[in-house]
């Protein structure tokens, strides 16, 4: 399997100024190929976009500066595009698993920059990195590589960071599972709660969405153009940097954790999208990375060989009782624990849910005819239907 290696390095000022001719070559590559393919009125091949952009292109005035840097990366800029017209072509035939993608767009200077180079452009020296018409540059070699890589990322993003991201091929590591499964029920202030009946609290974004809203009131009123408006936006860049490793850290680990530990790692499949058109919680849950934490668990339990499995989002998970299988029908999100009338259990309203995911997809279900999914949903519970109802403590 294929696996993404990171690392920061800090260039020089000659090699910053490179850089950027190289990021602009690579833009400027991109969106001449996309223009003639949205005035074309056939698909072009990458080879026939190649001929056209880079080296008819370097024969005239306005785009002799091409032949300044690497032929590579302009090769490979052409070569994405395609991929990208094949996925979204895929996407809208049906031929592409998941939400449907967006045509490709065109590429701007603000914001994050990239050119990827092949075997031709880049070579390892120790522990020093050339680069084709840039020089050598010094990573920050966190971890080693495990092997030689196919291909090099050169990654400028919005906050003026540079790195280099390899393409590696890795084999499964072997790591015996401390359990056979578990189920995880993802929320907003708790993460996710575990079927074992552990927790994991969510990070606090709350001081730095403070900065990020007043950062964007600002640079709302400045005038368009102005030095101080390009400040403003940087400073905006930073704290959406900052917001997102500290969310990328936290999901890394947890579900590395999660991962080595379990044999089966179920998740329910959420209908963010549709989330997010509540106003009341939509910043909220647009924070908390769910998609980004499937990803990860889906790419690592491969990693670790392990099984991941989704189960549907219409499952009553949190409307049936893990332990006797009574279903007592919706609750209202203020409720989070309840007294089963049939077993008489108390039920922790996401421990109950993570339960009945790991049960569903490890394809245990109970064999009482109230947990059946054509019988009809009981009548939602109140936080004054004390008779049903233990614990309403605030979310």
């Amino acid at each position: 399997m294929k696996a993404r290696y990171k690392y920061r390095f800090y260039p020089t000022d000659q090699q910053k100024n490179d850089l950027a001719r190289l990021f602009g070559c690579v833009r400027v590559v991109w969106n001449d190929a996309l223009a003639i393919c949205k005035n074309s009125d056939k698909v072009l091949k990458s080879g026939e976009l190649q001929k056209l952009v880079i080296t008819q292109a370097k024969k005239t005035e306005e785009r002799q500066w091409l032949s300044e840097v690497s032929v590579v990366p302009l090769q490979q800029s052409v070569a994405d595009l395609g991929v990208a017209f094949k996925n979204f072509f895929d996407s809208w035939k049906g031929k592409r698993k998941g939400n449907k993608v967006n045509p490709p767009r065109f590429k701007k200077k603000t914001s994050k920059q990239t050119a990827r180079l092949t075997r031709r452009g880049f070579s390892i020296k120790g522990d020093k990195v050339y680069l084709a018409k840039v020089g050598i540059v010094k990573p920050v070699w966190s971890r080693d590589l495990p092997d030689d890589p196919s291909s090099v990322t050169i990654i400028k993003d919005c906050v003026n960071n540079y790195f280099l991201s390899f393409v590696v091929d890795i084999d499964p590591v072997q790591i015996n599972a401390d359990n056979q499964s578990i189920g995880i029920d993802l929320g907003i202030k708790t993460f996710a709660a575990m079927s074992d009946g552990s927790e994991v609290q969510s990070p606090d974004y709350s001081k730095l969405d403070r900065k990020l809203r007043k950062a964007q009131k600002k640079f709302a009123k400045q005038s368009k153009g102005s030095n101080r408006k390009n400040l403003t936006r940087l400073r905006i860049a930073k704290i959406h940097n900052e917001i997102a490793n500290k969310r990328s850290d936290f999901l890394h680990k947890l579900s590395s954790k999660v991962v080595s530990e379990n044999q089966v790692i179920v998740l329910e499949d959420l209908n963010v999208s549709g989330m997010l058109k509540n106003r009341k919680i939509s910043r909220v849950i647009s924070q908390q990375g769910w998609a980004e934490f499937r990803t990860l668990c889906e790419a690592k339990s491969e990693k670790y060989e392990r099984e991941f499995r989704v189960i549907s989002r219409w499952e009553p998970t949190s409307q049936i009782c893990s332990d006797c299988g009574f279903k007592w029908g919706k609750l209202d999100l203020s409720v989070r624990s309840v007294l089963c009338v049939s077993c008489g259990a108390e039920q922790d309203r996401d421990i109950n849910a993570a339960r009945n995911i790991e049960k569903v997809g490890m394809g245990h279900r109970h064999d009482h005819k109230r947990t059946r999914r054509e019988g009809k949903t009981a009548f939602v519970a109140r936080p004054d239907d004390l008779s049903r109802i233990t614990a309403l403590p605030g979310r």
